[in-house]
């Protein structure tokens, strides 16, 4: 099987990494102007790891519709457009596999429903997500992850192909669930962040309870299973995402309320707005969510925030 992979980030060259590790044909693609694409194409490596002779590098899109597997890792807010200039190449019949996490904010879809309004009905379309950094994967240090699509066959051969000592893949069970639980632990991030930042670390234990409902709450509004909050795709993430020191959403948010500048990507920060917006639409409470959006997008002051997530209405622990 034959896979191209676009995107030269921390994410996709890992996962470039790890899928020439355990034997598939892979090629890197990424745009020529790059500068972590001249960097592989010059050293074979960036800050964080280094590409073996078996992966295939390349500057030129068209040949990216040779693989069979087509995997995606860009910014979110991205995806569509290069999707559009995938386009011209017709193609057909392959898989995509998203390796990111968010929701457009334009349309409030998730990133699945891009893909398949923008390519063609014969292409299936899959989604990867789960817990896990560059720094340990690269090191060695075993993790869970998920694979989830609207097709079981694609599914099934994905985690049965892509599975190792490194990384045991779970069968998703619920794509809307495992999208939004996903895109949405990101947003939970910047609020654990902003907490260590206030010196209020000790509240990271009820954020990542109350986090975890209000995220299922709108799964259920949106037609999924509430319980994939509780999975790898959320609840299973927190971990790397609300205490890892490698948690860019978590740095994202201490260095907001530090004041320091923080120039990586940090997914979570657009989420936040898409999620305002859906949780508007469906009628779904976030307070959390919603108290990010507020710091983040109205410059509120981070401890009346807080405050005021303080001063809700009493209310039973489950609800």
């Amino acid at each position: 099987m034959k896979i191209s992979i676009i995107g030269c980030g921390r994410w996709g060259s890992l996962i470039t990494w790890y899928l020439d590790k355990i034997g598939q044909d892979v090629t890197l693609y990424g745009r020529e102007s790059d500068p972590s694409m001249k960097r592989f194409i010059a050293e074979r490596r960036n800050d964080l790891l280094t590409l073996p002779e078996s992966v295939k590098l390349t500057t030129d899109i068209t040949d990216v519709p040779k693989g069979d597997v087509i995997l995606i890792s860009v910014n979110s807010q991205g995806l569509r457009s290069l999707l559009r200039e995938l386009a011209p190449f017709d193609i057909k019949n392959k898989i995509f596999i998203l390796c990111m996490k968010g929701i457009e904010i334009s349309t409030g879809m998730r990133l699945s429903e891009v893909t398949s309004s923008e390519v063609d009905p014969s292409n299936k379309v899959a989604v990867w997500i789960g817990p896990g950094h560059v720094q340990e994967f690269y090191a060695g240090v075993p993790n869970c992850m998920v694979i989830d699509s609207n097709d079981s066959s694609v599914k099934e051969m994905l985690v049965d192909t892509f599975s190792s000592d490194l990384i045991r893949f779970y069968y998703g069970e619920d794509l809307i669930g495992n999208e939004l639980g996903a895109a949405l632990k990101n947003v939970i991030g910047i609020a654990a962040g902003m907490l260590d930042g206030l010196g209020m670390t000790t509240l990271k234990g009820p954020l990542m309870s109350r986090g975890t409902r209000e995220v299922a709450r709108l799964i259920e509004a949106m037609g999924g299973n509430g319980i994939s909050a509780y999975g790898l795709c959320h609840l299973g993430d927190y971990e790397a995402t609300v205490f890892s020191k490698f948690s860019h959403n978590r740095h994202f948010g201490e260095a907001y309320i530090k004041g320091e500048e923080y120039s990586l990507l940090a997914e979570g920060y657009y989420t936040a707005e898409a999620v305002h917006k859906l949780a508007e639409k469906y009628d779904v409470e976030m307070p959390i969510c919603e108290a990010v959006y507020q710091v983040l997008y109205y410059k509120v002051e981070p401890k009346d925030a807080l405050g005021k997530l303080f001063r809700r209405s009493l209310k039973s622990e489950l609800r």
